[in-house]
């Protein structure tokens, strides 16, 4: 892995361990990772293959990637104060993250210096898979996705939460009359 692969691996890491903290759902919340994979895919995304079988790995990782991003999404805590609305990264949210991030990062290692190459190889011959420029393209537009379904899902949850500063009362109980 380059300098650059680390670098940008280890930003995208660290945007969900920031988020660990509570802090405010603004613009940055949402620029700064899409800013990150944008980068990589002009980076690393240079055709996207469709010969053999590389649409099915490349749909295979992207739909992961989407499953991670919206689980991610959903165990993201969202809510209210004084008009601002705040988020903060759960347990689950961060967990799931870290599993699609270093599961790309463990595949490269493995590849590139854990003899996993041949494996690999192997692999994509007797699954059709016409290149590694498949499997760069897969693991990309893996990240992508994850980043933006779970952007959007926090977007989505985020337009849910009022941000007024009305008071909330409990639902009355059914059967039983409501006193003033």
């Amino acid at each position: 892995m380059t300098t650059t692969e680390w670098i940008t691996d280890i930003a995208l890491l660290l945007v969900v361990f920031r988020q660990l903290r509570e802090g405010r759902l603004d613009l940055r919340s949402f620029l700064i990772p899409l800013g990150i994979v944008a980068f990589v895919a002009y980076s690393y995304l240079d055709t996207v293959p469709t010969g053999g079988n590389d649409l099915v790995l490349i749909g295979t990782l992207v739909a992961v990637g989407a499953a991670l991003g919206i689980a991610g999404g959903v165990y993201t805590r969202i809510r209210a104060l004084d008009g601002h609305l705040l988020i903060k990264a759960g347990a689950v949210s961060a967990a799931l993250w870290v599993l699609g991030m270093g599961a790309r990062m463990a595949f490269q290692l493995w590849t590139e210096h854990g003899g996993g190459a041949g494996t690999v190889a192997r692999f994509s011959i007797t699954h059709h898979i016409t290149s590694d420029q498949a499997w760069v393209a897969a693991f990309v537009l893996m990240a992508l996705t994850e980043v933006v379904t779970r952007l959007a899902t926090i977007y989505l949850r985020s337009r849910r939460v009022p941000t007024g500063t009305a008071t909330v009362t409990a639902a009355p109980v059914p059967g039983r009359a409501v006193r003033p």
